[in-house]
């Protein structure tokens, strides 16, 4: 900024009055200070002013499982809509699941100064959040909760959304219903299972382990999983406890040249493609992102209220794949 002053010829504090956006500059002096930062190249370094005493990053660490997920990518998205109408920079990355990721994710984060951290914890879990160092910025829990007592938690009703959809399928008379999800390390993989047995129950329907397959975390596992269950066990029909469950078990529908009543948890953009569309119990994810952007946000402005867990409802639309069968 003395360069740019400099070859402007006015003071370092009008130069610094006019790139932290103050308008009440003479307009000439203005424009030579415009022209000496385009002739210089210069460029606030917005790190170097985040360590000043009361000054922000105007950042935010995102940490997810896997933004390949159209599930969490659409969280990351409402996340950084929200942020951006703020006036902040959303940084997001994934964990791939693994505790030792998203702790360093974390420590890089609070190591570039972000204002405030949103995380969905790993499946293998790391270090409690009682053991990184402090200070540690205001932190937002969300699709599954954590040991940080002192943060605020947004999940979904992962048991509930899982008992309506199951209780759908044996509804319509189906006994043996499979369960199709991703390991039960998962907190909302074992609130669906924990669901989907109380659908069983609830219908008189003793809980077979046969029927219950997780490890489907990619559509592929998945379709070899369904497949082989249809070879095997012979189901009745299908809770696929995940997007890509779902997907998963209409690639083996069509290789098999046969389909059960199928329904799925969390939706996604081809499944109104087939017919019938395939139906879903499906939280709120994007209501979940913006939330979590919005309590955050609070955070990073001095709110200091008692910490809040919020629960967010799952819908049950059935499109027709719960009651359609053909082969």
């Amino acid at each position: 900024m003395n360069d740019v002053a400099q070859e402007a010829g006015v003071a370092l504090k009008t130069v610094s009055r006019y790139v932290n956006g103050e308008t009440n500059i003479n307009p000439e002096l203005a424009k030579r200070i415009r022209d000496a930062i385009t002739l210089l190249g210069y460029r606030r370094n917005l790190a170097a002013a985040s360590l000043r005493p009361g000054r922000s990053s105007r950042m935010i660490g995102l940490v997810i499982s896997d933004l390949a997920n159209p599930y969490y990518s659409t969280i990351a998205r409402a996340i950084e809509s929200a942020a951006a109408a703020a006036g902040y920079l959303l940084i997001t990355a994934s964990s791939e699941e693994s505790g030792e990721n998203h702790d360093r994710l974390v420590d890089r984060f609070i190591g570039q100064q972000v204002d405030g951290l949103i995380v969905v914890p790993p499946a293998h879990p790391g270090r409690s959040w009682a053991d990184v160092t402090p200070p540690v910025p205001p932190l937002v829990v969300i699709d599954r909760p954590a040991d940080a007592t002192w943060s605020d938690t947004i999940l979904a009703d992962n048991a509930g959304g899982a008992n309506a959809a199951t209780a759908a399928l044996t509804a319509t008379g189906a006994r043996r219903v499979a369960f199709v999800g991703d390991t039960l390390a998962l907190y909302t993989m074992s609130e669906r299972l924990r669901g989907y047995r109380l659908a069983l129950e609830d219908a008189g329907i003793t809980f077979d382990e046969n029927l219950i397959v997780t490890g489907a975390h990619s559509a592929d596992e998945a379709a070899s999983i369904v497949s082989r269950l249809l070879r095997e066990q012979r189901p009745d029909a299908i809770f696929a406890a995940n997007n890509r469950a779902s997907i998963g078990s209409v690639l083996a529908f069509r290789d098999a040249g046969t389909a059960i009543p199928l329904i799925g948890f969390d939706d996604f953009e081809s499944a109104r493609l087939g017919t019938p569309a395939v139906s879903v119990a499906t939280p709120r994810i994007e209501e979940m992102g913006r939330l979590a952007a919005e309590r955050l946000l609070a955070r990073i402005d001095g709110d200091t209220s008692p910490s809040t867990t919020t629960v967010l409802p799952v819908e049950l639309i059935l499109r027709g794949s719960e009651e359609a069968t053909s082969g």
